[in-house]
Parts: C-alpha cells; sequence; structure tokens
C-alpha cells in the first residue's frame, strides 16, 4: 500500500477536516483518524522505500529524540508522528523504557496506517559528550527578584522554577531536559550546572539484543579513540542482527579523516550491516534558524569531497532545519550522482548521493512539539491519537519537514 504518498497528497485537505468525536470514544476517533488518512488509497503512488534504499537514494530522513531526552510521552507521540510521515529511522536514548515508547508509537502509528516500520536506533557515547548530559541547580538559591531567563531560553521546556508542570518539583525536570546547555549561559548568578555521563555498555548489549532495536550509534568527540575502542569491545558481541551502525562526530579540522579511518579500523572486522558517518555540524542547534545549519553543510561539503574517507554513508546532524535542504541544493550535495565509485563493500553498496541523508532533531521536535502543547492545554489529552484534529496538524507539520528530503509536499 501506497499509504504514505497518501499522505502527503493530502494532508492539507485533511487538515481542514472538521471531526465531531467523544474526546473519551477511542474506537470511533481511530476510525476517522483511519478513514482521513486512507481517503485516496484507490490513487496509484510509489510504496515508501526501505531505509537501506533511502541512503543509497540520497533521502534518508532520521528523527532524533535525543540521547539524552527521556519523557516517555512525549518521545511515543513524536514517534506516532514521524513514523506517519514516512521517516527512516528514530534515534532515542538508550534506556529500556524509552525504546518501549519509541516502539509504542510506531506501533499506534502502524494500526492506524499500515506503513513500513522505521529502524529503532539507540545512542551511547565513548566518553564526555554535549549530547549526554543534564542541567541541575537547586532553586532555592535563586535570588526571588531573579527574571528566569533558564526558564524562557530552554527548548524543551524543562525548566519550572515553581512547579507549575503538573507534579514536577522546581527546578530541571531531568527526563525533558536534552543537554543542550542554553540555560547554563543565560544564569545571571551561575547557579546551574551540567552532569555529563556515559551510558553503560553492558546495559546497552542487553538493549541490542531486542528484535525491536535495529540500529546503534555511538557519539565520540573526536579526542582520541582509546575510550572508542574500550567501549566498541563491551558491544562488539551485541551487534550482530543490527541492520545499520553509526558513528557521530563532530568537525575536528584536517584531522578528521584520520580519525574516521582509525575508527573504521576498529569496528570493520565485527560488523556485517551498513554503516553511517553523522556529520555533527552545530549540536543541539538546529531549533534556533537559518544560520544554525550552514556549520553542519561545511562539514559535509568538506567530507563529500575527501578522497581518503572510510566507507559508508555520511549524513547530517547538528544545526539541521527547513532550511537543510536548500543549502545542500545549493553545494550541489543534495541526492547528486556520487564522484566517488570506490564505495562498493561488504558494508555498503555504491550509494547514487553523496549525502545519504539528513536528521533532524531539536527542530523535529519544536515544530511538533507546539501541537502537543496546545493539545495538552486545550483537551487535557497526552496521547495524539486521542484528538485527531491535533494529530493531523502535526502530520502535517512533520510532512513539511520530511517531504523538503523526500521531494514531496502537503499541497493537494
Amino acid at each position: 500500500m501506497a499509504a504514505l504518498n497518501f499522505l502527503c497528497c493530502h494532508a492539507a485537505a485533511l487538515n481542514k477536516t472538521h471531526l465531531h468525536c467523544g474526546k473519551n470514544d477511542k474506537s470511533v476517533v481511530r476510525k476517522k483518524v483511519e478513514e482521513l488518512l486512507l481517503v485516496t488509497k484507490k490513487k496509484k503512488a510509489a510504496a515508501p522505500t526501505l531505509p537501506h534504499i533511502s541512503l543509497q537514494n540520497g533521502n534518508w530522513v532520521k528523527l532524533i529524540c535525543g540521547a539524552s531526552f527521556e519523557d516517555l510521552v512525549d518521545v511515543r507521540n513524536l514517534s506516532l508522528v514521524y513514523t506517519l510521515a514516512g521517516v527512516d529511522c528514530i534515534d532515542c536514548a538508550a534506556d529500556g523504557a524509552v525504546v518501549n515508547a519509541a516502539n509504542e508509537g510506531i506501533d499506534v502509528a502502524r494500526a492506524i496506517l499500515p506503513i513500513r516500520r522505521p529502524w529503532v536506533m539507540i545512542s551511547v557515547n565513548d566518553d564526555e559528550d554535549l549530547h549526554f548530559r543534564k542541567a541541575e541547580f537547586d532553586p532555592d538559591d535563586c535570588p526571588i527578584d531573579c527574571s528566569r531567563p533558564c526558564e524562557k531560553i530552554c527548548p524543551a521546556n524543562a525548566i519550572s522554577l515553581q512547579g507549575e508542570l503538573g507534579s514536577f518539583q522546581p527546578g530541571v525536570i531531568t527526563e525533558r531536559c536534552y543537554g543542550c546547555g542554553r540555560c547554563l549561559q543565560v544564569c545571571p548568578y551561575d547557579k546551574i550546572k551540567a552532569t555529563s555521563y556515559a551510558r553503560d555498555a553492558a546495559a546497552t548489549s542487553i538493549l541490542l539484543e531486542r528484535d525491536d532495536v535495529d540500529a546503534l550509534e555511538i557519539h565520540t568527540n573526536g579526542r582520541q579513540t582509546d575510550s572508542f575502542e574500550e567501549l566498541w569491545n563491551g558491544l562488539r558481541e551485541s551487534v550482530k542482527h543490527l541492520r545499520l551502525l553509526a558513528v557521530s562526530l563532530p568537525y575536528i579540522g584536517d584531522s578528521t579523516v584520520s580519525l574516521m579511518n582509525k575508527m573504521h579500523s576498529i569496528l570493520e572486522c565485527d560488523i556485517s550491516c551498513w554503516n553511517l558517518w553523522q556529520l555533527d555540524g552545530r549540536p543541539m542547534s538546529g531549533d534556533i534558524g537559518r544560520g544554525a545549519t550552514r556549520e553542519s553543510i561545511a562539514f559535509a561539503l568538506r567530507l563529500a569531497s575527501a578522497d581518503d574517507k572510510p566507507p559508508g554513508f555520511l549524513q547530517l546532524a547538528g544545526g539541521t532545519n527547513a532550511h537543510t535542504v536548500e543549502g545542500l541544493r545549493k553545494e550541489n550535495l543534495f541526492q547528486t550522482r556520487s564522484i566517488c565509485e570506490n564505495l562498493e563493500s561488504s558494508l555498503v553498496s555504491s550509494s547514487n548521493a553523496l549525502i545519504g541523508g539528513i536528521a533532524y532533531g531539536g527542530y523535529a521536535r519544536k515544530i511538533v512539539g507546539r501541537v502537543l502543547s496546545r493539545m495538552e492545554s486545550e483537551t487535557g489529552l497526552v496521547h495524539i491519537e486521542s484528538s485527531p484534529e491535533h494529530l493531523l496538524m502535526a502530520i502535517t507539520e512533520a510532512l513539511n519537514l520530511v517531504g523538503g528530503v523526500k521531494s514531496y509536499t502537503t499541497s493537494p
């Protein structure tokens, strides 16, 4: 069934449709959503491709829920919406409860519309990393007259000095904080600190044995490979059934490609799946604006032209948003025939694109998060499929983003 394209062609029209179902009648609501999303099921359209084919075609899209983001309700709802929008992979924290939430969202989406399942990825780190930290402070130490800039700047709504958010205590809501560090920079009294941590290799190995985890991503800071090798030694026996292994790294100048080759030499004997290099241009900044994506595109431009880089797909992250595809097109990187013909190996087949795809994190969460917040304030509901109007709003937002890479739009 070419369900994904039906959504694409008709999301705008669906969004204008008014439903009149009791909010507690979930069976009726689900039926209405199915009817709306399948309204054009008799029309011809191309079926969505498998994730690894998307990588080869250069239109792979990954949703980054956040390596430290552990709000189970949001992870579930985001996974549901972006599965319907057609992402190829959902990246989440290496935590059993978070993985369960992501898979629940995927399952609910596929119960609404029987489309192909995206891969589920978990993220771990080999050393201190911006993506694996949490802000913390004691709200009792905050001056009474503080203007609370930390609350205003937090993109995850993870700070509440008066405990307004339900049953949460004042301070940092740990499960919502994903370590962006913006609150540290604006605190006028230097009261906020960041606590870093590393995911445990043994616990991660157990998750990798699950049949609903398809991919692993290792975040490295690029300083050296000793800790990377140590982590890999703890995981290598658990990666046999994975479909994808990714390494996320920052740009470290002229030594970037050398570092990648060293890491690849550590990995190559143990993996028999696809491999990918996540180019983390400007971490956790995609929701800021147009300029945030420049570093990610510049990173991609440097790597795409490097002749001695190791095998593997290249995927952008860090600062990616609605302007990223436009920037890639300007540099002739988006879905362009590869100038490299030596990519064939047991790990990755030849690619039709210089860049395999794009991962969206903060920006993807922001545009759908606005709908989730509105739904909760207007209806009190927490599961987005219980409110068809909000579900369709969220799908439209997600389709606009994913469609920029997949080359479809929400115009009828």
